[in-house]
């Protein structure tokens, strides 16, 4: 039987690029309430090693937190960003007549609404950049710059209807340990101990539409963040790359001197590219394995023994003591945090009254 491994396989993140957040939160929300929300998407509240976070549990959170805190930047910011808000940044820009008249109105926007940092644009013929630039001497927080920056990307492609690619990302902290983590989300070579945080989009073609109605806007809203919080544009990294050629092989069958020969590269050229990224061929495979494992077992429909088969164990054991490897927990806790974790949100953004309908 050939591995079919369904839709997209979604990367998972480290639990430690979820901790930046959860800072944030304990210091806005009651013990309680936050281990509420983490319950609620299958998360125990304690830090865990080796723990995995889902696209599902990010977004599930962030709908979470934004609705019972009425912040829809969820405490990142010194001051509240109230419920309604991101939507109204969307019907700004949702009328502009280009990429960059919409980009001087997403800078405008934040830039009446922040004390923390004033949002510069910089238009140039061969690129746009903004630049977050510091109002106080307060330290980057690290989830806010990824965030917002972030944001500045999704609504922008969603306005054009496609994943516009970008020169690069800048932050302006030093690179942390889970630095892998990052090109799940930027489509974009990502740099570390920048003066200034700062997202560079590359030229884009002159006639690029940005037009979307008001039923696309208020669908894009309620799924928020889901449909732009991870990219899908692969060929800027190196390890998404080998991720998916590894998805298009039988039942994950494929070795370093096959991706060495895919990609025309000699398997010792393969190597030290990886290992200058901080990684390695097996590490990738394994961290697919992982994804695809956390997928089936959240769904519950697959038993362990058929999840181990499908990503090329030859027991269900050795796949048990793999995944306790990979997430600090078992195949079977991580399943009974799928099924306790199946509620359904939709996000504050596309409603006036910050309720899910």
């Amino acid at each position: 039987m050939i591995f079919d491994p369904g839709p997209d396989i979604l990367p998972t993140v480290s639990r430690a690029f979820l901790e930046d957040w959860l800072q944030v939160l304990r210091q806005h929300c009651p013990p309680h309430q936050l281990a509420g929300f983490l319950d609620q998407i299958g998360l125990v509240g304690s830090a865990q090693p080796g723990g995995r976070v889902t696209h599902d549990q990010i977004v599930r959170l962030y709908q979470l937190v934004a609705v019972e805190t009425g912040d829809e930047m969820m405490g990142l910011w010194s001051r509240p960003i109230r419920t309604g808000t991101l939507k109204h940044l969307c019907a700004s820009m949702r009328g502009a007549s280009s990429l960059s008249a919409a980009l001087f109105r997403f800078t405008s926007f934040w830039n009446l609404l922040l004390d923390d940092f004033q949002l510069v644009l910089e238009t140039e013929a061969d690129h746009i950049c903004i630049l977050l630039a510091p109002r106080r001497q307060d330290s980057p927080q690290r989830f806010g710059h990824m965030f917002l920056l972030k944001l500045a990307h999704g609504v922008s492609s969603w306005l054009t209807g496609r994943e516009l690619p970008l020169t690069e990302v800048g932050f302006a902290f030093d690179r942390p340990e889970f630095a892998e983590d990052y090109p799940v989300l930027f489509p974009a070579p990502i740099l570390f101990g920048q003066a200034r945080s700062r997202i560079v989009f590359g030229p884009q073609p002159d006639d690029l539409p940005v037009a979307r109605s008001e039923l696309e806007m208020q669908e894009f809203l309620l799924r928020a963040p889901r449909d732009w919080i991870f990219t899908n544009y692969r060929t800027h990294a190196l390890p998404l790359r080998l991720r998916d050629l590894l998805l298009l092989s039988d039942r994950l069958d494929y070795h370093l001197k096959d991706a060495a020969q895919d990609l025309n590269l000699t398997p010792r050229t393969l190597i030290r590219r990886l290992d200058a990224e901080g990684t390695s061929f097996q590490a990738i495979k394994d961290g697919l394995r992982r994804d695809i494992a956390i997928r089936d077992l959240s769904r519950g429909l697959k038993s362990i023994e058929e999840i181990s088969q499908d990503i090329g164990f030859a027991s269900a054991a050795n796949f048990h003591r793999a995944f306790r490897r990979w997430t600090n927990a078992t195949p079977g806790a991580y399943r009974q945090r799928g099924a306790n974790s199946t509620v359904s949100l939709q996000s504050p953004m596309g409603s006036a009254n910050g309720r899910s309908a």
